[in-house]
């Protein structure tokens, strides 16, 4: 989607049941592309608009690199944050994440 100029809503609905092996190898695979994109772009194609329309009109432009950093790590955060909130909901110990976790004995 970053090698493109935009996108026009609405963007395709994603399947709703995945298999752990399936979900596992889209985020390799989604990792690797994105690390190869990554490593093309240069200076003029980081920082060149990116659209959003629908129905060709324009809802929303910013720099691709902005693109990048909300869809690549912001996103990520958002559900790792997620992850670790349901497993303490189901009292599962969580794991290191940024470093040890408070559930982590760092003595042990």
């Amino acid at each position: 989607m970053a090698l493109q100029d935009g996108v026009d809503l609405p963007v395709p609905a994603f399947r709703e049941s995945w298999t752990k092996a399936e979900i596992i190898d889209r985020f390799e695979a989604g990792m690797a592309s994105a690390a190869t994109t990554l490593a093309s772009f240069g200076d003029t194609q980081a920082v060149a608009p990116w659209v959003v329309r629908k129905a060709g009109q324009v809802v929303m432009t910013l720099p691709r690199i902005v693109l990048l950093r909300k869809f690549l790590l912001n996103h990520s955060y958002h559900h790792r944050g997620q992850l670790t909130l349901y497993l303490r909901m189901l009292d599962v110990p969580v794991p290191a994440v940024y470093g040890p976790s408070g559930d982590e004995d760092p003595f042990a």
